[in-house]
Order: C-alpha cells, then structure tokens, then sequence
C-alpha cells in the first residue's frame, strides 16, 4: 500500500533534518532552519488541522492545536539556545558543525514527537532527540565532567529505552495495535488481557518518567546539567522535558485514558515527590547549574500533578490542558534563566557558577538583572511574574478538579519552599558589587536570546489564552 504524505504537515521538522546537514558545512544554516521551520508554524497556525501517514481513519502524524502550540514553543526555544550558544561555541573551542548538527537533529525529533499519534512515531521520536543529546553533552571533550555526564546520561537512558520498549510490547499484544487512537478503543471495552495492558502502561510511564526527570528517574539531571555546555543544559531544561511531556500527555490521553484509575493514582505519587524533593534538595544547592537541575525536577512534579488528578474521573481534556499551558509557559521563561548565565560566564571552579558570583549584577548590567529577576518570579509564581502565577493557578484548579485535595495542598507547601531558593538568588543581583568583580560582555546573539526569552514570557503574562486551554483531541 502506497501512501500519500503531506509535506506541509511534515515540513517542520522536515526542514530541520535537512537544515542539520547543511550546518555541518555551512555556518549560518541552523538560523536559516529555524526561521525557515518557524514560517511554516505559521502557515499551519492559519490552515485546518492536517493528518498524514494515515491508515484508514487512524493515523501516525496529526497537526492540530496541541502539536502547534509544543512546536512553536520548541521552535522559540531552540533558537535562543542557538543564539546563546555562540560565544560558548567560540570560547570554548566547541566543534561548530557538530554543535549545530546535533541540536538541530534533536529538534527534528521534538517536533515530531509532539505531532506523533502511534507508539512506534513517538519511541523513534523519543530516540532522535535522545541520541544527539548524548554527544552534545560529552562535546567538551577537554572536560572530564562532560564525558562523564554524557555517559550517565546514555546508560540511564538505554535501560528506561529498553523498559518502555518492554512496555509497548505489552500494549500491542493486549491491543493488537500501536495507534494511540485504537489502542484506547481497546481498553476502553472488557477483555482478558486488561492485566497484561496495565502492566505495559505501569512500564510505558517509567519510560517518560526519565524523559522529563521525574523522582525517581531524576538522577542522571544535576550531573549532566553541571557536566554540559550551557547551551545544552538548557535544551535539556526546555526543548527535552517540553518534548517528554508532549509525548507523556498523547500517551495517557488518547491511549490510555480508560486505565486512568491505573495509572493516575501512580502519576500523583510521582508529581508530589518529583516536587517535594526537588525543591527541597535545591533549597542546598550552591551553585546556578544545580540549583536549576533540581528546580526542574520540581517543576516536572508541577506539570504531573493535573495529570495525576485524572484518577479522580475529572474529564480528561481539562486536565491536560492545564499540563499543556504550564508546559509551555515553563518552557520560556525558564529559557530565559539560562540565556542569562552566559552573561555571568559559567565556566569555572564552582561547576556552572556559584549563587553569589551574581552578586551585584544590577550595578553592571541593569537591565541582564531585571530580566533574570523576572524570570525567577515567573519560577516562582510571583508579580510581576504574572505568566507564572497563571501556569500554577491553572495547575491547582486542574488538581482540585480532580478531587486531589492533599496533592493540592503538597503544592501549595512547595510552592512556598521554591520562594525562599527563587527570591535568594533575585536578591543576590541586587546587592552591592563585590570589589573586584567582574561580568561578561553582553554579546548581541546573547542579548537577542534574552530579549526574546523576556517578550515571550512577556507575552504569555498578558495574553495567557495563548497556551492555557489548549485541549487534545482524539
């Protein structure tokens, strides 16, 4: 059977494959892919929704709101990693082909993942953006922790792979298909084999839980964050857990939401120790990197929660949408953070920079400061953070939704501990400049990656409609 693809719908990630290629010889090529990617964002913004690989009314790739809003938001971050990335590529003698090749091919991947509608799209999908990664973050050869970072990460990796594959396997041989659509009208109906699928989608969810660093899966992130290049710790902050999550929320969603009694009490568990001990290991933490390594272990227990609420029988697309919009708003403000520790210069003795080598950055570079402490009360949930204080409202209603009253009030506890690591550090940019110190150079790439980072955090404060509600469909 020949079928028919529809480029547009594939012409994202398509571009970028293509473009990937290209910056191994070309210098400027991953810009020309992301901007090139991004038009066709908008060109689809403005159509219908569109399918492709399609087998009668069941199909493998889906453009609609969902895949739109995780593609634009991916797109966004990929490019202010990119733009930060270039003083860091050029300082750090970092293969400059490579860098970009392997960022772009990890986008591909992303994109795909959140537009992928059977098991089989989104574990290829999964792998794409895994596999660059491993070299990405070892690419600091001269540096021991960076290989030795890379390397953590690729055994995690491989056995939680390895795991989900196992899982999969189970789901097909109780469903007898890999369409997420099928396979929920599968479970949604008695049958002999509904103990087999709960065990294949208790080992799918361990799968995603490494994907988006969740307790207890967590701990290959603060190594690797402190181990990797800036620029790739934040895609894995970002563009990975956003791309993780995209596929954790098709996954339950669509095809095994009628176990969500299974799997939902499991998923609140996750959520409230992901938030619990994150925030409470990075209230120790010392330095920029590791504190922002546990931070999003924390925020990942965040974005579980409304999910975990499904065990309650709240409906579904609610609770996903109240995922969906922390997501994204988490995506960008948090990309903001890191695009500012490539103004303090992050390399060093302390490990990706300690706390108190801020100290005083408003005295030198007043407006660097001002958006950094911006970000950090998005982080928080604090005016004028007003982006981030709409994501956690919407998270607590998607809970209460749900009848999870002590997940609510568990969130509520952390979210008061993230204040006190979130306002320390935003104090610290305030205080009187030690004497002797010093700050880099604002770059233009970088600059530009701050000030789109902060109008897009900007714009989610004031236009928050933009991400909240966004359901998924079937």
């Amino acid at each position: 059977m020949v079928q028919s693809v529809d480029y547009l719908a594939i012409a994202p990630p398509l571009i970028l494959a293509l473009c990937g290629l290209a910056a191994l010889f070309l210098r400027y090529a991953a810009f020309v892919g992301l901007v090139l990617a991004g038009a066709f964002e908008v060109v689809l913004l403005t159509g219908d929704p569109r399918r492709t690989f399609c087998v009668d009314s069941s199909c493998s790739f889906v453009v609609d709101d969902f895949t739109l809003l995780f593609q634009t938001v991916m797109l966004i971050a990929g490019l202010v990693v990119v733009l930060m990335a270039q003083v860091e590529v050029r300082d750090t003698r970092l293969p400059s082909g490579e860098f970009h090749f392997l960022i772009l091919a990890a986008m591909s991947g992303a994109l795909t993942l959140a537009a992928g509608r059977d098991l089989v799209t989104l574990l290829v999908s999964l792998e794409v953006v895994s596999l660059p990664l491993f070299a990405l973050v070892a690419l600091r050869r001269y540096d021991g922790r960076s290989s030795e970072a890379g390397v953590k990460m690729f055994l995690v990796s491989v056995v939680s792979t390895a795991v989900m594959l196992f899982g999969i396997s189970l789901v097909y041989g109780a469903t007898g298909s890999l369409f997420l659509d099928r396979i929920g009208a599968v479970l949604a109906t008695p049958s002999p084999l509904e103990s087999v699928a709960g065990v294949g989608v208790v080992l799918v969810l361990v799968g995603f839980g490494f994907k988006v660093s969740a307790v207890p899966f967590h701990f290959w992130a603060p190594d690797t964050y402190q181990g990797s290049p800036v620029a790739v710790a934040a895609f894995l902050s970002v563009i990975s857990k956003a791309a993780g999550f995209a596929g954790l929320a098709l996954v339950l969603t669509i095809a095994f939401g009628p176990f969500a009694a299974v799997w939902g009490p499991l998923v609140a568990v996750l959520a409230a120790v992901s938030m619990t001990v994150g925030n409470l290991v990075a209230l120790r933490q010392k330095t920029a990197m590791r504190l922002l390594a546990w931070s999003s272990i924390a925020q990942a227990g965040y974005m579980l929660a409304p999910l975990g609420a499904a065990g309650g029988g709240a409906p579904l697309n609610e609770l996903v949408a109240a995922t969906i919009g922390y997501v994204a708003i988490y995506a960008v403000m948090n990309i903001g953070v890191f695009a500012v520790i490539s103004v303090v210069g992050w390399i060093g003795e302390h490990g990706g920079g300690a706390l108190d080598d801020y100290r005083g950055l408003a005295r030198t570079h007043p407006l660097t400061a001002v958006a950094l402490a911006f970000f950090l009360a998005c982080l928080a949930g604090l005016p004028p953070g007003l982006a981030g204080l709409f994501a956690k409202i919407v998270v607590f209603q998607g809970t209460i939704l749900g009848g999870y009253g002590w997940l609510a009030v568990i969130m509520a506890v952390n979210t008061v501990i993230g204040l006190f690591y979130y306002l320390a550090w935003a104090t610290r940019l305030f205080a009187p400049l030690p004497q002797g110190a010093t700050f880099g150079r604002i770059t233009r790439p970088v600059g530009a990656a701050i000030g789109v980072a902060a109008v897009g955090t900007v714009l989610v404060s004031f236009a928050p409609q933009l991400v909240l509600g966004i359901s998924l469909g079937g």
